[in-house]
């Protein structure tokens, strides 16, 4: 109750935030009559009227959401930004780890479970729509291409929103839009679908960025790189296992919709957990908060100091970037970023189509797959320790070899035309989720400073690109089988294999100071 009293002080109003949230939540509740008495026509909704209460539900829901991020908006933003801007929060280089950094990394990991579970579970409601709707499978492609679009937008528009709210304020509201976006499991048309999924998309976006950048703020600088690969990969891998498990207990009971359901009781409990993540110190510090920005420090062993404009500007930064050791880096990067985007929103996305089409039903393909994320968890915590303890720069290109392996085996799989996809897919899901756990890392670790935050966000929007493209082929009629996606996805990544190998800087213990 004290973190919750500590988040919601200073704020424009606290009763405003609870109304918008209880609006949201009776707005969604206001779509499940109509799913209800589908129920005799197995949840098919396709072609029905929206009734008033439908209709009603979606402005409340529209409402609720704005009335909450006012409620969320903190007083006097002028004054805050201004002190913000000379303040750098940091835990000491040795630092130990203690419970508050122990607890802060499983609430952040279920967390991003959550919000990883609501676009992988796009795949498992493909099958669905498709027939449902009666549409052909380009036309369904235009969902994840939203849905994509949409966290290309929210990872530029949450970054703003975690200055102007603070970090624990953003997963909130960030929380209240997936309560929201439920209602897609009610939708009657696929336009409406269409746009609930970039609204999905859109609270997506930025929920990593603001878990990297809390992470950052709080642990110590020795234990920050495997932290990182640690939180995201098993965020990673346990939303696809959360959405694939759901799927293949929930989906052949309820259909593909309950999928989009599920985000009412999932967002609810990311509301709740805001309750265990600690308000940023940074934050606490401009808006004039020191007692409690000290608790929060000495929790996490955190210090504070203030900068000037001069101290912030590196002496280099006015000599020109030049030299084919960085562009190199910065190509070896793009092009592993853009390999992962096309397996995991383009391959992995239609994989259950795939296995649907080859005989298997909704409630065995998900089974398989969710065997398959099962097998690769425990690969995470190895992922985390090649980082810290063996090599950063073979960390990534060993993962980026175990997806090249994954590939081939998903290719061998087609050629053959018979076989299990476990283990090809065990691998894709083990290659790519350690991919995504170490790039972003390891690209902020790779660069001077005077470009650091331009190439990290650089590589990140490469990760979008990829995934635009494997659904803008599928919107444009390119049609192509499992194998031959398999053999040309291939070609990039085991292009950035080589880069990566090549131009890759080894920054386990270094100074990143040195880059400049």
């Amino acid at each position: 109750m004290g973190s919750i009293k500590s988040t919601l002080s200073d704020r424009q109003a606290v009763w405003a935030f609870v109304l918008g949230c209880v609006a949201v939540t009776i707005g969604v509740v206001a779509h499940l009559p109509m799913f209800a008495m589908a129920r005799a026509m197995n949840y098919r909704l396709a072609g029905m009227t929206m009734d008033g209460m439908m209709i009603g539900g979606m402005a409340l829901i529209v409402l609720g959401t704005l009335v909450a991020a006012y409620g969320l908006l903190p007083r006097d933003l002028a004054a805050q930004r201004s002190a913000a801007a000379n303040i750098v929060v940091a835990a000491p280089e040795d630092a130990q780890l203690g419970p508050a950094h122990w607890g802060l990394m499983a609430v952040l990991v279920v967390a991003l479970i959550i919000d990883v579970m609501k676009p992988a579970s796009l795949g498992f409601t493909v099958p669905g729509m498709v027939a449902e709707y009666g549409v052909a499978k380009k036309t369904v492609s235009l969902v994840p291409f939203f849905a994509l679009a949409g966290t290309v937008t929210g990872s530029v528009l949450w970054g703003w929103i975690a200055d102007v709210y603070g970090r624990k304020a953003s997963i909130l509201l960030s929380a209240v839009m997936f309560v929201g976006t439920s209602i897609c499991g009610a939708m009657p048309s696929l336009a409406w679908n269409i746009a609930m999924c970039f609204m999905m998309g859109a609270a997506a976006g930025g929920m990593l960025p603001v878990t990297y950048a809390l992470l950052a703020e709080m642990m110590p600088n020795r234990h920050r790189g495997w932290s990182l690969v640690l939180v995201g990969g098993m965020g990673a891998v346990g939303g696809y296992f959360a959405a694939s498990g759901m799927s293949a207990v929930l989906q052949p009971l309820f259909g593909w919709r309950i999928l989009w359901l599920a985000n009412l009781p999932t967002g609810l409990t990311l509301v709740l957990l805001g309750a265990l993540i600690p308000e940023s110190a940074k934050f606490l510090l401009a808006r004039g908060r020191v007692a409690e920005a000290e608790v929060v420090m000495r929790r996490f062993g955190a210090t504070a100091r203030t900068t000037s404009p001069a101290m912030a500007t590196p002496t280099l930064s006015s000599q020109p970037l030049q030299g084919v050791h960085l562009y190199g880096k910065l190509a070896a990067l793009s092009i592993c970023a853009l390999s992962w985007g096309l397996i995991n929103f383009g391959l992995l996305l239609w994989l259950p189509a795939d296995l649907v089409a080859k005989g298997y039903s909704v409630g065995v393909s998900s089974r398989l797959l969710a065997e398959s994320a099962l097998i690769a968890f425990p690969t995470v915590f190895v992922a985390a320790l090649l980082y810290s303890r063996w090599s950063t720069k073979w960390a990534l290109a060993t993962m980026i070899a175990v997806t090249l392996a994954g590939l081939l085996l998903v290719l061998r799989l087609e050629l053959a035309g018979s076989g299990s996809p476990v283990l090809p897919v065990a691998l894709l899901i083990v290659g790519t989720n350690g991919i995504i756990a170490i790039v972003l890392p390891y690209a902020a670790e790779s660069f001077p400073l005077r470009v650091r935050g331009r190439a990290t966000g650089w590589v990140a929007a490469c990760t979008k690109a990829g995934g635009l493209i494997a659904q803008g082929l599928t919107i444009s009629g390119v049609a192509l089988s499992m194998g031959t996606s398999a053999l040309l996805v291939m070609v990039p990544t085991a292009l950035s294999f080589v880069l990566v190998a090549w131009f890759g800087l080894e920054t386990r213990g270094r100074d990143l100071r040195t880059l400049d």
